[in-house]
């Protein structure tokens, strides 16, 4: 099983290699997030760069969190 976001607006999804509940952290600390990118060196993870990405490119549209089959 694979988890992602999915903008209802858009109708767009992407599935980060991640599990679930690191989404959900993203997705509703993505002000953390943005904090913690001006201060690292080192980057993020790939997968919070993706959801970042993501997140961003879809701020103020309705963003559920979705699985697929694999």
């Amino acid at each position: 099983m694979q988890y992602g976001y999915q903008c209802e607006d858009c109708e767009v999804a992407i599935f980060p290699t991640t599990t679930r509940g690191e989404l959900a952290w993203l997705r509703d600390r993505v002000h953390v997030v943005r904090e913690m990118l001006k201060h690292t060196t080192t980057g993020l993870d790939q997968w919070m760069m993706d959801g970042f990405e993501f997140l961003d490119d879809h701020a103020g549209h309705s963003i559920v969190l979705v699985s697929r089959r694999t």
